[in-house]
């Protein structure tokens, strides 16, 4: 009782230094929780993220823990000072969480550790090294298309096509990042472990307390590493332990490919460029790279952090995007039509199209960027404020007093959620179909608002791969992969819903599909047949 009145009286003390309580807000139904239930349910998440736009507008007042409050925001002047402004004040909520999942990576580190390592991955993300890894990237989708040929040229057949797009970005990764094959993707193998185990990983982690991010940030200094092992191990929670045995395993795997690299580096040029990505991969030139960094060096330890981070990022949000597009395309066979037609025009004077045409396909672009718009891989963000900070509104608000509010004055370890998804939505924006799936839209100059309310996201006007020092580093190089793959799956095959099974998709951390009813599991089928080219191109 001595704790919780402490912990009462420390949110109270918040909140009179705060004017959140001045935002609209919806009801809350407990007090321990407050609205997380609603945030991080992958059931309600999507309703609960478009009820609070319709419905309250870009700044709102949720509850968190025990009564504390948290701000719910996609105002484009608060984000960018979240983002960038201001971001040495907002912590990322889920630190300690991707620290224990993936060591010390890009993800899980923060100051000169994270601008160290965001360094020493830059070179590897630039256009001249994405032009070289694009032959890459079409011997790992020559042979997905060789295995999904073989699977359906007896005729129209029933296809997981998220295990398929998992396998696919888990070996583009692999040998584009890593110089590691994972998976020769013949249609009689099977799925790799490190595939499933990233697959499942969200819906394992949405089934921890959703007060994880707050025990985890209490005790991230409590003991020793080995001590806080021993906790994890001693806790008797089936979902918990789910996640540290996937956790261990990717660690392993990619210590052991660390090894690998290291051997061949320590052999000379010659053994590197017999390997898988033949000396160009991400890693090769990062540990090359790592040897001359002088202070900025990397240690060990935050090399394999990077690969870990580095595979889950791009497998699951690339793999996820990718199965969405699919997805929306068998929705809508008139625009699959329309970019197959764009494709196979593209294709009749060379197989593999070049990097410059690739990119600059505008059907194609335009399918990308209108998918990830309104449906962007990580639909929110959350960060927490490590002190006091007051921050401007983008427009005054009338608070529920009736006082013109300008700024929100914000104490110190408040959290706050950043909705890509209704910043990418806001019909305010984005006009009266915001929420309509339409390519078109990007074929032609973008509404003015947009253009005005200088969204500080790093990808065209949206917000899906964040702003600031904490974007997302590889957005182009993933954008090149869903490229690639779609080129050669929509000039070869044709995509279409099965009619009894119903494909729902998580909102709660990274979108994931699954079938209704069943959303243990992700999966994603779709009917899939061979394209008559003859007839396409009549």
């Amino acid at each position: 009782m001595v704790t919780v009145g402490v912990l009462w009286g420390l949110s109270v003390r918040k909140r009179r230094k705060s004017n959140l309580w001045k935002l609209p807000a919806p009801k809350s139904t407990s007090w321990l929780k407050g609205h997380l239930k609603e945030l991080f349910d992958p059931t309600r998440a999507g309703e609960f993220h478009q009820m609070l736009m319709e419905q309250y507008g870009p700044n709102v007042r949720l509850g968190s823990k025990m009564g504390e409050h948290q701000l719910y925001t996609f105002d484009p002047k608060v984000m960018y000072h979240v983002l960038v402004k201001d971001a040495y004040v907002f912590e990322r909520l889920g630190l300690q969480g991707s620290q224990l999942l993936f060591g010390d990576g890009i993800t899980s580190v923060t100051g000169h550790h994270h601008r160290k390592q965001k360094k020493s991955l830059n070179p590897v993300f630039s256009i001249s090294h994405m032009r070289e890894m694009l032959p890459v990237f079409y011997e790992v989708v020559n042979k997905l298309q060789k295995a999904l040929i073989e699977k359906v040229e007896s005729g129209p057949q029933e296809v997981d096509m998220l295990a398929w797009m998992s396998r696919t970005a888990l070996e583009l990764i692999g040998q584009s990042g890593l110089g590691y094959s994972f998976d020769p993707l013949t249609s009689d193998a099977t799925e790799h472990t490190y595939s499933k185990t990233i697959k499942n990983l969200i819906p394992a982690l949405q089934r921890l307390p959703v007060l994880r991010f707050f025990i985890l940030r209490l005790t991230r200094n409590i003991g020793t590493p080995r001590f806080r092992r021993f906790l994890v191990d001693s806790i008797p929670l089936e979902s918990l332990q789910e996640v540290k045995k996937m956790s261990d395993y990717m660690w392993g795997l990619s210590e052991e490919i660390y090894e690998s690299k290291k051997q061949a580096l320590a052999a000379g040029d010659e053994v590197v460029t017999q390997q898988v990505g033949r000396g160009k991969d991400i890693m090769s030139i990062l540990m090359r790279g790592n040897m001359n960094a002088g202070d900025d060096r990397l240690d060990e330890k935050e090399v394999i952090a990077q690969m870990s981070t580095l595979i889950f990022a791009a497998m699951d949000t690339t793999s996820n995007a990718l199965s969405r597009i699919l997805n929306l395309l068998s929705v809508h066979p008139d625009v699959q039509d329309k970019l197959r037609k764009e494709l196979l025009e593209a294709r009749s004077t060379n197989e593999e199209l070049s990097y410059d045409t690739l990119v600059e396909l505008p059907y194609l672009d335009a399918i990308c960027r209108e998918t990830l718009r309104l449906y962007p891989p990580v639909p929110s963000v959350g960060r927490i404020t490590t002190r006091d900070i007051s921050i401007p509104l983008s427009q005054p608000i009338v608070g529920l007093d009736g006082s013109k509010i300008t700024e929100l004055a914000i104490s110190k370890d408040t959290p706050i959620v950043l909705s890509f998804i209704n910043s990418n939505r806001n019909p305010d924006l984005w006009g009266p179909d915001a929420l309509e799936w339409k390519p078109e839209r990007w074929l032609s100059p973008l509404p003015q608002a947009v253009i005005d309310a200088h969204l500080p996201g790093v990808y065209s006007h949206l917000m899906t791969f964040s702003a600031g020092t904490r974007s997302c580093i590889g957005f182009k190089f993933s954008q090149l992969e869903m490229k690639a793959v779609l080129s050669s799956l929509i000039s070869t095959f044709k995509f279409a819903l099965v009619k009894d099974k119903k494909i729902t998709w998580s909102q709660s951390g990274i979108a994931t599909p699954f079938v209704e009813g069943d959303t243990k599991h992700p999966r994603m089928p779709l009917i899939v047949s061979i394209v008559d080219q003859s007839k396409e191109s009549a």
